[in-house]
């Protein structure tokens, strides 16, 4: 895993200052501290900070074909680069090294971009073909690995830069961070921002699965710039799906399937641990993974200090079992508020779920402990029905059923009443249902969170996002949404927006990369999803059994009682631990003057709703909301203050947390004496 940068005067050939790639590079020092490499040629500048796992000794990037007509630079696994290494020599290129980026150019001298499609891992890759003048930034079908970029005006061209994280684009002094409202909107509707645009204005995420082309143009021709996508999820017509004459049949194949791809995950030339919950889906993993080693992986576990959150005693059970001998991690409110804004530099978005901080406390261990690489079972959830608002909805479409539809609108109005919901919030929140091609379990609980938007948004912020519609701005092919079960339907959004958004950032690459650690995920391997999104939907939720085909295969490799556990929600404290005005800051943040300055929120109600939301103890749902919500308001002034105006508390902002340097006196971007025209 490593991190990538690249700056591209699209309109000429300016040279790139080596101390402005240098500077990038070194804002992303966290995600390769092994060893940097650098790539200039008139126009453009490449850098790379590796974090070597995969070919050690001669990974170096930036890597290139034979004739050095194609150059990458690479953030990433290519799971089954042996087999397209045999492919390769047998059609006749060399390859020289051990490394998995070496594939990537000669890869785009046999399929160009049909490339991206054949590839199993994840990845962000930049690549740059001299014969055809053109520049390819592509990401992996799920996002695993991530990929920003954006296009600003300075020193008198039009420069397209990219990176891993914001900060390396923010690094280069030409773009200033400002705030994008869809990006703070995103965080209300569905707890994270998965693209296709960032909280910063003019900063995109490129989505997963799409690739970016760029050619550029002379003194006096324009660019091309186009974005395409080379895969995504689909699932058969309702009714249509795979059903097995014996179930059993399907067990073997997951099982199969689910066994090569943590053995996949396996390779590397540095020691690979993983991490532990107890759950049904890590617990898989780490039982599979002793098998193919022999013995168990180094395994770390977290510890909420909460009684009622915490699951090491369901850790134990596992490790005595597989022998493992896992380290454990305590978190509580004091680690959570210590590191809070640390994890929004890290994230660099607001964050309402506070388990982000355990997680990256754990990957800290993990680091301490000598390990680059530590595999994981997010991606479980998502194509198996995990979460427990599965269960909510499938009640919901009985009592349809049953009462010939009269129920299934009732009980949503009554959801809605117990959330709180304004008429105004009802109306939205129906609305968001229609943009998703129908109901699906992942919208009752964004609705937690999205009845919010009309307790706080300020009427300014309201009136602003009006016209944006959360769920189109996916492009979503709606007439397809509309044939699938309702399952797929949810597993389709949840692939969308909860896994790279939250699962795959937050929790994902975003911190465990602030700490130098790669996470592997044997669940979102290409072949694992394939099979899965073709089956009868009712083998991933059975009746109100949640990942039934998954626990069919666990209990062969775990004892009964924990492949057929309830899910857990793994989760931090939430409750009181910002808003009991236990820490200056929150004060600060909250007050009148810092919420008209940031401009999002109605101070009048957050000051109304801090006050009175400890009274709503007796209606959950509300309650829950509320706090959510609350939690989503200082958050975002926290990440307002942290990059936009840090005049709102008195903490420190960005650059001094990532210790940016800020001397941008070699911002000298000289047009050479043979630029082309």
């Amino acid at each position: 895993m490593c991190g990538i940068f690249g700056i591209i005067d699209l309109n000429g050939r300016r040279n790139i200052p080596s101390s402005v790639l240098k500077r990038a590079a070194d804002a992303m020092h966290h995600r390769g501290p092994d060893e940097e490499g650098y790539l200039q040629r008139p126009g453009f500048g490449f850098a790379s900070k590796r974090l070597s796992i995969v070919g050690i000794s001669d990974g170096h990037q930036p890597m290139h074909n034979e004739t050095k007509t194609v150059s990458v630079v690479f953030n990433g696994e290519i799971y089954d680069h042996d087999d397209w290494r045999n492919d390769l020599t047998a059609r006749g290129h060399k390859l020289v090294t051990h490394c998995d980026t070496e594939i990537l150019p000669h890869m785009w001298e046999e399929y160009e971009r049909d490339m991206f499609a054949k590839l199993n891992g994840q990845f962000a890759i930049a690549l740059f073909d001299e014969r055809k003048q053109s520049f390819i930034l592509a990401r992996d079908r799920f996002g695993i690995c991530p990929l920003y970029w954006t296009r600003t005006t300075r020193f008198g061209t039009d420069w397209l830069i990219f990176g891993s994280e914001i900060k390396t684009i923010f690094a280069t002094g030409l773009v200033e961070p400002k705030p994008d409202r869809r990006g703070i909107d995103a965080v209300f509707n569905f707890l994270a921002v998965a693209g296709p645009f960032s909280c910063f204005e003019g900063i995109n995420i490129l989505p997963p699965g799409r690739f970016l082309t760029i050619e550029r143009g002379g003194s006096n021709d324009e660019a091309k710039i186009s974005e395409r996508t080379y895969w995504d999820m689909d699932f058969p017509d309702q009714g249509q799906e795979s059903r097995p004459s014996n179930e059993t049949e399907y067990v073997d194949r997951l099982e199969s399937i689910l066994h090569d791809s943590v053995r996949r995950r396996l390779r590397a030339d540095a020691p690979v641990a993983s991490y532990l919950s107890g759950g049904v889906d890590s617990s898989t993993v780490v039982a599979m993974a002793k098998d193919i080693l022999g013995k168990a992986p180094a395994t770390y576990t977290v510890k909420i200090r909460d009684p009622k959150l915490d699951e090491t005693e369901q850790a134990a059970i596992i490790s005595r079992h597989l022998d493992a001998h896992p380290r454990v991690v305590a978190c509580g409110s004091d680690e959570i508020v210590a590191n809070y804004q640390n994890l929004l530099v890290a994230t660099e978005t607001p964050v309402t779920d506070t388990s982000c901080t355990a997680l990256m406390m754990l990957a800290s261990a993990v680091h301490e402990d000598g390990y680059k690489v530590a595999l994981t079972g997010e991606g479980s959830d998502e194509w198996l029905a995990g979460y427990p608002w599965y269960k909510f909805q499938r009640g919901v479409e009985l009592l349809g059923k049953i009462s010939g539809g009269r129920l299934d609108n009732a009980v949503t109005e009554r959801f809605f009443t117990w959330l709180g919901c304004s008429k105004e919030a009802g109306a939205y929140l129906r609305r968001c249902v229609t943009s998703a091609g129908g109901p699906h379990a992942f919208q009752r609980f964004y609705d937690l969170l999205g009845a919010s938007r009309f307790r706080f948004y300020s009427s300014r912020m309201l009136s602003e996002l009006s016209a944006h519609d959360p769920y189109l701005a996916f492009q979503p092919n709606l007439d397809r949404l509309r044939r699938w079960h309702p399952i797929n339907r949810a597993v389709y959004w949840g692939g969308k927006i909860h896994l790279p958004g939250q699962l795959l950032s937050l929790k994902g690459d975003r911190i465990a990369m602030s700490q130098s650690v790669e996470m592997r995920y044997p669940f979102l391997d290409n072949n694992v999803f394939d099979f899965l999104a073709g089956i009868d939907p009712n083998l991933k939720l059975k009746g109100f059994r949640e990942k039934y085909l998954l626990r069919r295969v666990s209990e062969r490799w775990l004892p009964k009682s924990v492949a057929w556990r309830p899910k857990g929600m793994f989760r931090a404290p939430l409750d009181g631990f910002f808003l009991d005005q236990r820490l200056p800051y929150v004060d600060e943040l909250l007050s009148e003057e810092s919420i008209k300055k940031a401009g999002y929120f109605d101070p009048a109600e957050v000051t109304k709703w801090r006050t009175q939301y400890t009274e709503l103890s007796t209606r959950f749902y509300q309650r829950s909301s509320m706090e959510l919500g609350l939690v989503a308001v200082l958050a975002t002034q926290l990440w307002h203050h942290t990059f936009i105006d840090p005049t709102l508390a008195n903490l420190p902002d960005w650059r001094t947390l990532a210790g940016i340097d800020t001397d941008y006196s070699d911002l000298d971007f000289a047009e050479p004496q043979n630029a082309v025209g």
